[in-house]
């Protein structure tokens, strides 16, 4: 396995005073075809009691995936949905989405989940929002003999002989993700990826790399196009891995607006304004 770079997740907050880690990428400089990776984690309700109340998107793909606790989305399109423990969720916002997020009421026991950005290529950034979760066709896992727990969040994946099909597959920028669970003092390896980006992100625990490193939670690791996977841990870990094709176009980004020119933006703050986003 080889890492070309590692980045260290920050604190911020966003939304009303909602506590998150946040990886961004708005420069594509080392995350195209990713833009942001937030992760929400918290036994304190005050963390994230604010949730993410009614905002627009416009030219992104947005990501959720809940681990613990959950949120319930709603949004223009008349979607309502509670998006709990392992579900997932994905937007494809295009030429505009008003959405909110809120900390579901019997989320007592903490949060942890994540919300990613994905870009869209040029040419789709105008059309119309689309909409899928898992909460009827739960993302497909497999456990191995040694414990790994290989769980297909978005694409196609194979795992050991395991074919691991998501039902999620309409991802901008040929995007996959899937959740990596390691028990102490296991390994897992997987063949290099068809997708030219490939990152690793930490989660849970700490991961010990082929070369004897041993990397935290809350680094993300940026590998060379074409690597393997190989990695192990001695207190257990989970991770997230992230496939795409950069897409290697101009971003233009203004909080929740992300085009490919600056007069997009402004266009995008005018039919925002004009009311062309739509109500909840």
């Amino acid at each position: 396995m080889k890492i070309l770079k590692v980045l260290t997740a920050y604190a911020t907050q966003d939304g009303d005073g909602v506590n998150i880690s946040r990886i961004p990428g708005f420069d594509g400089k080392y995350l195209d075809p990713f833009l942001m990776i937030d992760e929400l984690k918290s036994d304190n309700k005050k963390d994230y009691i604010g949730g993410f109340p009614e905002h627009p998107h416009r030219g992104i793909e947005t990501f959720t995936y809940i681990l613990k606790g959950g949120f319930e989305h709603r949004d223009q399109m008349g979607n309502k949905k509670a998006i709990r423990s392992g579900d997932v969720q994905w937007m494809s916002t295009g030429r505009g989405v008003m959405h909110s997020e809120m900390p579901l009421a019997d989320t007592s026991n903490g949060l942890h989940g994540f919300q990613i950005w994905i870009n869209m290529p040029s040419l789709d950034k105008m059309r119309d929002p689309r909409y899928q979760d898992t909460t009827q066709n739960p993302a497909p896992s497999f456990t191995n003999t040694q414990g790994v727990t290989f769980k297909a969040l978005a694409g196609s994946w194979q795992f050991e002989n395991e074919i691991l099909t998501s039902s999620l597959q309409s991802l901008a920028a040929n995007a996959a993700l899937a959740d990596i669970t390691l028990p102490a003092e296991k390994s897992m390896y997987l063949a290099p990826l068809s997708q030219q980006k490939v990152m690793i992100y930490i989660h849970s625990g700490s991961l010990i790399t082929a070369d004897n490193q041993t990397i935290p939670a809350g680094k993300l690791l940026i590998l060379e196009p074409g690597s393997d996977i190989n990695i192990s841990s001695l207190q257990g870990a989970g991770i997230l891995v992230l496939a795409g094709d950069p897409l290697n176009q101009p971003i233009a980004h203004m909080g929740p607006f992300v085009m490919t020119t600056q007069a997009e933006i402004q266009q995008a703050v005018r039919d925002y304004k004009n009311g062309d986003f739509g109500n909840i």
